[in-house]
């Protein structure tokens, strides 16, 4: 891949739920608006009713919302949990917010990651991947076809239903499924031709699979006669940078702690669990299983070519997991010097300032000595007319 995107994955994890939701919700709106003016690329804002952190309920109105608050970022769900809705009512509100935002939405779909929000709706941790494949179909046909959608399942019922707007991006916006371990989200972006969220990248069993999905991906893109495009391969993973790697960990005591204990205690989240009991043993954990960085540029920079030379043949975008390890400042400070120092080292402009540094280098001598001549020889013809002047 000649030029990586980067963006960020936003749950949010707003935590502990001590805080004021109102300046916590704020506060996610100045992460975007700063990632805007930073040029990352794009963001994806989750889906989450339960749990007492991730506390933004609709993606698609919190985009509505801060899109007129931002300039050139790209937004999109990360992710709307399909089997939660009716598909007819994520289509027209997707196409809605598509226009609202002049092209600038991407929608990203998965199957819930919160088991205690699907409890509360009836639906067992079982029917949701299933429902996600049956509600898919049924949602890309709303989006892209004229005809009208006639379909019953056990949760709802669809009768000659259409969008009555087409989307603004033609022929739709670029949609994306989520995925951990399992090979359920590579199968599905494979058979509908969809992007690939894969969310779990960095964790032990995400990070083990990762060249396989791609490969179960292309299979089923094949299979279904549809062409495959890493460029539309977004992998996930957190990080805290710093000037110093002792920087960063004296910044992440200040949340790092709350973040591991939603995690082991709260979020049904097996693949996202953190273990250990003191935060030596924890930051410990995260260094040598690979999840995450805490440490400084450099780091970052080799954690990502990590995942470059995991996936097999690379991918398009690397989003950052949004968390509140560090306070504000300090958060703030790690998403500059991401954008400083780590994204152009995965860049074109990049490889050609260091060319262009090292040609001006190999000629530094001979045009100094050059610059150098010409310069006293301007001094000293100045010098002799002034001489000549006053005779």
């Amino acid at each position: 891949m000649s030029t990586m995107r980067f963006g960020l994955f936003m749950p949010p994890f707003n935590s502990p739920p001590t805080q004021n939701p109102t300046t916590s919700l704020q506060r996610d709106v100045e992460t975007i608006q700063l990632l805007d003016r930073l040029a990352y690329d794009e963001v994806w804002v989750g889906e989450h009713h339960s749990a007492a952190t991730e506390i933004i309920a609709d993606p698609l109105t919190f985009i509505a919302h801060v899109a007129p608050q931002t300039q050139h970022i790209k937004l999109g769900t990360g992710v709307v949990s399909i089997p939660y809705h009716n598909p007819l009512w994520v289509a027209d509100r997707a196409i809605l917010v598509d226009h609202l935002t002049r092209g600038r939405l991407m929608l990203g779909v998965g199957p819930g990651s919160l088991p205690t929000d699907a409890a509360m709706i009836g639906l067992e941790p079982a029917q949701l991947r299933p429902a996600l494949h049956e509600d898919l179909d049924v949602l890309i046909r709303l989006l892209t076809e004229d005809e009208p959608v006639t379909v019953k399942t056990d949760r709802y019922e669809l009768v000659d239903a259409r969008c009555q707007l087409a989307p603004y991006q033609d022929p739709c916006f670029e949609m994306a499924v989520a995925a951990t371990a399992s090979p359920t989200g590579p199968r599905l972006a494979g058979q509908y031709g969809l992007g690939l969220l894969s969310v779990g990248a960095t964790t032990k069993e995400g990070f083990d699979v990762l060249a396989h999905h791609w490969d179960v991906h292309e299979a089923e893109a094949a299979a279904a006669g549809r062409a495959t495009d890493r460029s539309r391969w977004r992998l996930m993973g957190p990080m805290h940078i710093a000037e110093t790697r002792e920087q960063a960990v004296e910044d992440i005591r200040y949340g790092f702690d709350a973040f591991v204990e939603y995690t082991q205690k709260t979020l049904a989240l097996p693949p996202v669990r953190i273990p250990g009991d003191t935060f030596e043993e924890r930051l410990a954990w995260l260094d040598d299983s690979g999840w995450g960085v805490v440490g400084t540029p450099d780091d970052a920079i080799a954690q990502i070519q990590r995942l470059v030379d995991q996936s097999g043949g690379g991918f398009g975008c690397y989003i950052l997991l949004q968390h509140d390890w560090a306070d504000w400042q300090a958060t703030q400070r790690s998403f500059e010097l991401f954008a400083r120092h780590v994204i152009p080292a995965f860049q074109p402009s990049q490889k050609r300032l260091l060319a262009a540094e090292s040609w001006a280098r190999s000629k530094h001598s001979e045009l100094d000595a050059k610059n150098g001549a010409a310069i006293q020889a301007a001094t000293d013809r100045y010098a002799e007319e002034k001489a000549a002047a006053s005779r």
